[in-house]
């Protein structure tokens, strides 16, 4: 593959055009066709290059860093004349203001746009004249924004690493994901630019005769462009913390939780103050930057974040401090390599006096294991709904909870009035906090305490002592979104100082439930569960289009009609938890308990999609049901949450009937292979009821004793896809039915 490469250089290192940053690549089409074109003419062979141009992928862009300046208001014509009787020599009538924002940048860093192609005598030859034109060019952006260009045609390496040069921010065309959305030429785009030229020449028509006569405005119409969404995405710098000179034998210097503020406090201050000796020109930048001292509001999105990371991803796993995450923004007025070196071999104990490392101390040098990112949704991972805080959230003062003297124990607890109003005040300040760290996605349950959700961790008032926040003002929070979030995820006060570190809790994806608030008139089970899965493969099927075959993930059955028979439960599970009121959808992979496939990710990413404003389900003689979405904890759930013992909720039906003379003995020994073909540890059973029903074989309800606690959901049997062999933990109150 080749590389078509365009540089532009401004005049004056600032650009006025509106809206967006970096200048689309429709602009910057509009600009090259505006420099090719002579008066009213585009030449033919310009125009055919122009056309194989829009054929092409959008480009990769790298623009400069840029700060938006103030905004001023400036007042030009509209296009309304009918107002004034189409008289132009009124246009002072009709003016209109106009915002400018202007964006300021180094006028020595150019702004790149590189088209991928394939290489080939016509392709080769069309971005030769591309090239001719990028000479001609003259403005991008307002008529102020004077700027030359240069074309090259170049090998994809040596390309890649030209729009990754010192200085520049490099924006991906991303067709499937999220970003800003930025305006890129298409087949047709040119035609729709000539006909808006011609049709703005003609615009003014004059009607009629005499005294009669008058001119009539018509407006050009639109160029045609398409919409892609452009991702710039932070770099993130890893670090080991080691003990000092030991980096090649990746002795871990590991770093108390607890103190977590004083020691990104610690690495940021020498971090900042060695970047700054090497480039004393920089040091008020660096400090807004690093401090945010002397910062505006605009420096806020180019700040960095330096993030201890707590060891997790296992239960037994003590919760110290061993890696340094340093979140470099895209926009960024420092270099992320220079960034990086200021980082790189930091010593985070010396004498200050001779500048010697102690004996046992700690360096921090770059990490070459970044898996454990995936633990805080970092890195090629899916985005979560759950996340859970590793670190205690800083909220503001007014979620600060009343203090108890330790003296008075007694005489100032708290009601229950007093912790639910506590409660209330956090969870609306943690909702600010949300809004603060740029996150909109709304939340379907919020969830505050003390405690920490992990055994290993600490409680919230231990990270307070040393630093500028009151244990009254710090929470341990589990959010619940009603979309996927991507991590990392950082809220509250003390997001820059290693509080409010999340993590996604991912034991329960692939589950959904939606709590029935209203029109039940019949708790059978059967019938809910077979209205249920009609309901997700209509919203299924409507999602991907009527004449698109419907995976057998949603409908457990064969392109011919007949059952699946792949060996294993490889679709949906549907559920009716009736003491509890609430239905749920359950996904193979958690029964099964193994790791979703790539298929089933996507299918449970289209499952997710075709659920969004499921609010009603029409069950026939069980009722119409109004449906809320609901949320799990997995901590405390009955269906979910580990024990030993487990009983049935809905009648268990055998698979397969032994023909055994006692049908207890049949239904126990059915049951001890489902258990095993689950996945399960092998259990006692203790059988509570049996029953036998023509057409309907064997069923009863029994009880699961296992030798540890083993985490749920249990749903066994052969009408386990419809809520059938749904099993509890005994702990929690529940009917059998």
């Amino acid at each position: 593959m080749a590389s078509l490469l365009i540089s532009v250089q401004f005049h004056d290192g600032s650009y006025h055009g509106s809206g967006e940053w970096p200048p689309s690549p429709a602009r910057f089409f509009q600009a090259l066709v505006a420099g090719a074109a002579r008066g009213a003419t585009l030449p033919g062979p310009m125009a055919e290059s122009l056309r194989w141009l829009e054929g092409l992928a959008p480009p990769e862009i790298a623009a400069p860093p840029a700060l938006a300046g103030r905004g001023y208001k400036t007042f030009v014509p509209n296009n309304d004349l009918d107002a004034v009787g189409g008289d132009p020599a009124r246009v002072g009538e009709v003016r209109t203001g106009k915002i400018i924002r202007p964006r300021f940048f180094d006028p020595a860093t150019s702004l790149v746009y590189a088209w991928t192609f394939e290489p080939g005598a016509d392709a080769d030859q069309h971005a030769q004249v591309i090239c001719e034109i990028a000479d001609r060019l003259y403005q991008l952006g307002r008529g102020v924004d004077m700027a030359w260009a240069k074309g090259e045609i170049l090998a994809e390496r040596e390309t890649n690493a030209r729009l990754r040069q010192h200085g520049r921010i490099s924006w991906h065309p991303s067709e499937h994901s999220s970003g800003e959305a930025l305006s890129s030429p298409h087949p047709g785009s040119l035609a729709s630019l000539v006909a808006r030229f011609e049709k703005t020449r003609g615009r003014f028509k004059r009607v009629g005769e005499g005294k009669k006569s008058r001119l009539l405005f018509s407006q050009a119409p639109k160029p045609s462009f398409r919409q892609v969404p452009y991702n710039s995405p932070a770099v993130f710098l890893l670090y080991d913390i080691v003990k000092f000179g030991a980096e090649r034998s990746g002795a871990f210097a590991p770093q108390a939780l607890a103190r977590i503020v004083a020691l990104t406090e610690t690495i940021r201050d020498r971090a900042a103050e060695r970047l700054k000796k090497a480039l004393p020109n920089s040091a008020p930048v660096i400090d807004r930057v690093f401090i945010a001292r002397d910062a505006t509001e605009a420096d806020k999105a180019r700040r960095i974040r330096i993030t201890p990371l707590p060891s997790i991803g296992h239960a037994k796993t003590q919760r110290s401090v061993r890696r340094v995450l340093v979140t470099v923004p895209p926009d960024c007025p420092i270099a992320a390599e220079d960034i990086a070196w200021a980082f790189s071999g930091l010593a985070l104990d010396f004498d200050p006096k001779t500048g010697e490392v102690p004996e046992g101390g700690a360096e921090l040098v770059p990490s070459e294991e970044r898996t454990m990112l995936a633990h805080y949704g970092i890195g090629d991972v899916a985005p979560a709904r759950l996340w859970r805080s590793v670190t205690p959230v800083a909220l503001s003062e007014r979620a600060a909870r009343r203090r108890i003297d330790p003296r008075r124990m007694r005489e100032e607890a708290k009601g229950a009035t007093e912790r639910l109003r506590e409660h209330a005040a956090a969870e609306a300040a943690l909702r600010q906090a949300l809004r603060h760290a740029g996150i909109d996605t709304p939340l379907q349950a919020i969830r505050v305490q003390r405690e920490p959700f992990e055994a290993k961790g600490e409680r919230a008032e231990a990270f307070a002592p040393g630093t500028r926040f009151a244990k009254e003002r710090l929470w341990h929070v589990e959010l619940a979104f009603t979309k996927p979030v991507p991590g990392p995820l950082l809220i509250g006060d003390g997001r820059y100082l290693g509080l409010g570190l999340m993590a996604p809790d991912r034991r329960g994806e692939g589950a959904f439930a939606f709590a029935i608030i209203g029109g039940l008139t019949a708790e059978d089970h059967l019938a809910l569960t077979r209205a249920l899965r009609r309901a997700v493969m209509s919203r299924v099927q409507a999602k991907i289009g009527e004449r698109k075959e419907l995976p057998a993930f949603f409908t457990g059955h064969a392109a011919d009609g007949a059952p699946s028979r792949l060996g294993g439960h490889e679709h949906l599970a549907f559920v009716s938890d009736a003491p509890r009121k609430r239905l749920l959808i359950v996904a193979p992979h958690l029964l099964e308990r193994r790791q979703a496939s790539k298929g089933e990710r996507e299918n449970l990413q289209l499952l997710d999609e075709a659920l969004d404003g499921f609010y009603e389900l029409r069950a026939g003689a069980a009722g119409r049901l109004a449906l809320a979405p609901g949320t799990f904890d997995l901590s405390d759930d009955p269906l979910f949450a580990a024990s030993s013992s487990w009983e049935s909720l809905t009648p268990y039906r055998v698979t397969r009937h032994a023909k055994l003379n006692d049908a207890a003995a049949a239904l126990e020994a059915d049951l001890l292979a489902e258990c095993r073909r689950a996945g399960l540890p092998r259990p006692r059973i203790e059988v509570i009821k049996t029953s036998a029903k023509s057409g309907a074989g064997l069923f009863g309800l029994a009880r699961l004793i296992f030798h540890s606690a083993t985490g749920g959901p249990i749903l066994l049997g052969r009408d386990r896809h419809f809520g059938g062999g749904l099993f509890a933990a005994a702990k929690f109150p529940h009917s059998a039915g």
